[in-house]
C-alpha cells in the first residue's frame, strides 16, 4: 500500500487498485448516449469508474448525457449551452433575454457565419466553472472538446481523450461534396478542428481507444506519440449477451449509423442490400438512426426500391437495442473509418455474427476475416453483398463466428477493463502534476538552493512543463 493509500483511513474507503478514490470531473460537450459514442463512453465509463470505488462528476451541456443510477458515485452537473442545434429547431436565433455573457455571444455569432462553436465554448464555460471549484477534483478529464479553454490552469490535472481526429470527418465530407458550394461549407463547418489541432498539440496526457487511431492523432494533430496512451472501450458484455429465447428473425441484418454522412458508409449497404436480395428475397435491413429526407441514402433507397426493406429505428432502450441485435442473423458494419467501432464490439458480444468493412480501427476490434467476422473493403458495395449472403446462406458459419466473436470481445473488450486502465493513467498524470510542482517550486528564486542539480520536471510522457506551452 502506497503511502497515499496509508492515509485514507479505512480499508473499505479504498479505490479497488487499494489507492485513495478520485474526484474526477469528466468534461463531455456533447452527451446523447442515443446518437454518437461521445454519450456511449461518458455513461459507461463513468459507471465502471464509480464500480471501481472513485466519484465522477460529469459535468456536460446538450443534450446532456443519460448515467445510469444506482451508483452513489455518479452525478451529473449541467452546463448549458444556448442548444442551437436541438431538435425540432436548429440554427435558431435565441431571444434576447436568453443571452447571459459574451460566450453566449460568441456561440450564435459563430453559428451564423456557418461554424459549428460547441467545442469551443463548452471548453470556456468549464474552465470558468473548474476554477471557480479549485480543489473539489483530482483529475480533470476532457472527453474530446479540445478547445482553448482548456489549456492552461483547469484547478487540476488534465487528461484528455481523442477517439479519432474529426479531421478525418472533415476530409471525407470534402471528398463527397458534390460542388464548390457544399465543399465551402463543408471547411466552415470544420473550422473548429484548426483549434482542435492546436490544443491537441499542447495536452500533456492524451488517451485515445485503438492503435490506428494514436496514429491518426499523431499523422493528422501533431501530437507526440510519448504523450499518447491507448485505453480500449468496450461493450456493456452484461447487457450485450446471448440470449436463445430471443427469435432470429430470416434475413435480418442490423446497423448502426447515427448520421447520414459519407463515414457511416451507410449508402453502400443499401447498394449491397439490393444486390443480395437478388438471392434473398427476404433480405431486409435494420438500421439503429434517423431516417434521412434526402441525400444518398435517401436517394439509394428510392434508385433501388428498397422502401419496404429498409427500417430506422431511433429512441430505442438498451434492453430494445440489444434485443435487435439478437434478432438479426447478421450485423454489418459497413463505416469507411471508424477510430474504434462499439457497434461492432456490442453486436460481437451478444453473439451475433459480423460483417465488417477493414476501415481505421475495425479490424482491431472484429479481428481476422473468417475467425471472428467476415472482413470486406471499405466502400465496396459488391464485396458487402458476397459476405451478407455468404452469412445468410450458411447458420454454421453464423454460429462459428458469433460464438468467436463473443469470445474475443470478453477477452479484450469491457468497459470493467476501460475503466482500469482509465484510472492508472489518472493517477500518473496526478503523479506527474504533483512532481513538475515540486520540482518548479524548487527552482523559483525563493527557494533554498539545492545541494545537487535536479533532473528536468518531466510529466509521465517525459514533456516539461515548459515545453508544454511553446509546442
Amino acid at each position: 500500500m502506497t503511502a497515499e493509500a496509508s492515509q485514507a483511513g479505512p480499508q473499505e474507503d479504498l479505490a479497488a487498485d487499494g489507492e485513495r478514490p478520485l474526484r474526477i470531473a469528466l468534461l463531455t460537450y456533447k452527451g446523447n448516449p442515443f446518437c454518437g459514442g461521445q454519450g456511449v463512453y461518458v455513461r459507461h465509463l463513468s459507471r465502471e469508474l464509480a464500480r471501481l470505488g472513485h466519484r465522477v462528476e460529469v459535468i456536460g451541456s446538450q443534450p446532456y448525457p443519460v448515467l445510469d443510477e444506482g451508483y452513489d458515485g455518479i452525478s451529473l452537473t449541467e452546463l448549458p449551452s444556448l442548444d442551437l442545434y436541438r431538435s425540432p429547431d436548429p440554427f435558431r436565433t435565441p431571444k434576447r433575454d436568453e443571452y447571459r455573457d459574451w460566450i453566449d455571444a460568441l456561440e450564435v455569432a459563430t453559428m451564423w457565419t456557418g461554424g459549428f462553436p460547441e467545442p469551443l465554448t463548452f471548453s470556456l464555460r468549464a474552465r470558468r466553472h473548474l476554477r471557480a471549484r479549485r480543489g473539489e477534483f483530482d483529475i480533470v478529464h476532457d472527453n474530446q472538446t479540445l478547445g482553448y479553454g482548456l489549456l492552461g490552469d483547469v484547478g487540476a490535472p488534465l487528461v484528455t481523450t481523442i477517439h479519432h481526429p474529426i479531421t478525418v470527418d472533415r476530409q471525407l465530407e470534402l471528398d463527397a461534396a458534390e460542388n464548390w458550394r457544399q465543399r465551402m461549407s463543408k471547411r466552415r463547418w470544420y473550422a473548429f478542428t484548426q483549434m482542435q489541432k492546436r490544443v491537441a498539440r499542447r495536452l500533456p496526457s492524451v488517451l485515445t481507444v485503438s492503435g490506428t487511431s494514436r496514429q491518426e492523432i499523431i499523422d493528422h494533430l501533431g501530437v507526440r506519440d510519448d504523450r499518447i496512451h491507448v485505453v480500449h472501450i468496450g461493450a456493456d458484455t452484461d447487457q450485450f449477451s446471448p440470449n436463445p429465447a430471443v427469435p432470429q428473425v430470416p434475413g435480418r441484418i442490423v446497423t448502426t449509423s447515427s448520421a447520414d454522412v459519407p463515414l457511416k458508409g451507410l449508402v453502400f449497404l443499401v447498394e449491397a442490400l439490393a444486390k443480395v436480395r437478388t438471392e434473398h428475397p427476404d433480405a431486409h435491413l435494420i438500421v439503429v438512426g434517423k431516417r434521412p429526407t434526402e441525400g444518398p441514402v435517401a436517394q439509394s433507397i428510392e434508385r433501388y426500391g428498397l422502401e419496404g426493406a429498409v427500417q430506422f429505428v431511433k429512441g430505442i432502450t438498451d434492453a430494445e437495442l440489444v434485443d435487435l441485435v439478437r434478432s438479426a442473423e447478421v450485423a454489418c458494419v459497413p463505416s469507411l473509418y471508424e477510430g474504434f467501432s462499439l457497434p461492432a464490439a456490442e453486436a460481437m458480444a451478444t453473439g451475433t455474427p459480423l460483417v465488417a468493412t477493414t476501415g481505421g480501427a475495425i479490424p482491431e476490434v472484429a479481428g481476422r476475416d473468417g475467425e471472428t467476422c467476415l472482413a470486406v473493403p471499405p466502400g465496396d458495395p459488391g464485396a458487402l453483398a458476397t459476405a451478407l449472403s455468404r452469412l445468410l446462406a450458411d447458420p454454421a458459419l453464423r454460429a462459428r463466428l458469433g460464438a468467436a466473436g463473443r469470445e474475443r470481445v470478453l477477452a479484450r473488450f469491457t468497459w470493467a477493463k476501460a475503466a482500469e486502465g482509465t484510472a492508472a493513467r489518472y493517477r500518473e498524470a496526478i503523479t506527474s502534476g504533483r512532481t513538475a510542482g515540486a520540482a518548479t517550486a524548487s527552482l523559483s528564486p525563493s527557494a533554498p538552493p539545492s545541494p545537487a542539480p535536479s533532473p528536468s520536471p518531466t510529466s509521465v510522457t517525459g514533456v516539461s512543463p515548459e515545453s508544454r506551452a511553446t509546442c
